[in-house]
């Protein structure tokens, strides 16, 4: 029996010894500060024996960037204390590294909870790390927020995306919130900005990762898909590519047929891949449901003006936003179209003066040609009810060489 226990007792040191740090995870954790941590993570992960081990060490990570990161917000509030209060000295503290660190303590916790969540030898989930860093890592990515708009006010784009892109991508991560529906008062403004910074680096791929995030907010929702459709239409390289923005379009306007900014892309889609019947079905079907849709009418007015049916398109347009510079635009060139196929002078004058109404409304409401270039069809009603030497051509004719 005595032989049996020490063999056990054996047993158990040998179960021990395996279970013990390996010497490159041990080294990291001795690292003093966050970037050393980072490095002898980059430098040793492979090393490392398992996923155990590396969700040891990215926790180390997120300790120490937190260390960092409470070490100079303890100064910033203390400054704050001492402006508001007159009293004590102002220190300096490390912004940049107070945002990387908060940054790098995120993508650690990030990487922690990944092999945390994997199953160990036995097949078992076991996690160790999430539950104590949830809180952390939740206060670490909140700074996210101020970090962007710090790189913003630095002209650092690479940097607002870096610090509003994981912003962006980590809502409602669990390795992040314990209630994954927790309110994020700020992800949906947070992530169209993301949005608009991939778009102005050309980096479509991610402008719609962020953009889509920014579409889950009913406060943003607008403005997301507005900005979702011109990423779309700015990356697009291949006939392929456009059949499938057509699908997805179709897919979000059979979830929303009241959002006119994708009901006006799902009509100019069907118009420039000259599927005829499905635009004027959808127009129809619009107009149908809302007789007095001023944008379906708009879009009727455009198609029909595009294959030459004057009179048709006329109609649309005087049923549209007669607002609009550049629906006045279009009904005044409309106007312009059908007179110059009319056999009479005083039929084409009736025409031509009509025109001139519209025109010159849309040149009162944008008379810098910002929205539509008005001139030039104002010109030909002009020149026709009053010829080319009367100052009123004349002065048109100088503005349409400029």
């Amino acid at each position: 029996m005595k032989k049996i226990f020490i063999l056990a007792l054996m047993m158990l040191g040998t179960s021990v010894a395996f279970a013990a740090d390996s010497e490159p995870l041990k080294e990291i954790l001795k690292a003093k500060d966050y970037k050393e941590a980072a490095q002898l993570i980059e430098q040793n992960l492979s090393q490392l024996l398992n996923s155990e081990e590396k969700a040891k060490a990215y926790n180390k990570l997120v300790e120490l960037a937190s260390e960092k990161f409470e070490k100079e917000i303890l100064t910033i509030t203390e400054n704050q204390a001492a402006e508001q209060l007159g009293k004590g000295k102002v220190q300096p503290y490390d912004t940049l590294g107070f945002y990387d660190a908060a940054y790098t303590g995120v993508m650690a916790g990030l990487e922690c909870d990944k092999y945390d969540q994997m199953p160990n030898e036995k097949g078992k989930v076991k996690p160790r790390y999430r539950n104590l860093n949830q809180p952390r890592l939740e206060r670490l990515r909140l700074q996210l927020v101020n970090g962007g708009q710090w790189a913003a006010q630095n002209n650092d784009a690479d940097g607002v995306l870096k610090y509003w892109g994981i912003y962006a991508e980590t809502a409602g991560n669990p390795a992040i919130f314990a209630d994954p529906k927790q309110q994020d008062l700020y992800v949906g403004q947070v992530a169209s900005f993301a949005a608009r910074y991939a778009l102005q680096k050309q980096d479509y791929e991610r402008a719609n990762r962020y953009v889509d995030v920014a579409m889950q907010d009913p406060e943003e929702y607008k403005n997301a898909i507005s900005l979702k459709m011109l990423i779309n239409e700015k990356s697009l390289k291949t006939a392929e590519d456009t059949v499938k923005f057509l699908k997805q379009v179709e897919g979000l306007y059979a979830q929303d047929n009241s959002n006119d900014i994708l009901f006006s892309t799902l009509s100019t889609l069907y118009g420039n891949m000259g599927k005829k019947a499905e635009a004027e079905k959808l127009i129809a079907d619009k107009i149908a449901q809302q007789p007095d849709h001023k944008l379906a009418w708009a879009l009727k007015g455009q198609n029909h003006m595009n294959a030459g049916e004057y009179d048709q398109a006329i109609d649309a347009y005087k049923h549209g936003d007669l607002n609009n510079v550049i629906v006045l635009t279009y009904l005044g060139f409309c106007l312009n179209s059908k007179a110059g196929n009319l056999q009479t002078k005083a039929e084409r004058n009736q025409l031509y003066q009509e025109s001139t109404e519209y025109l010159e409304k849309a040149r009162d409401l944008d008379p810098y040609r910002e929205q539509a270039n008005w001139a030039y069809p104002l010109y030909q009603a002009y020149y026709n009810l009053y010829g080319d030497a009367d100052s009123r051509t004349k002065k048109i004719e100088k503005m349409i060489g400029q």
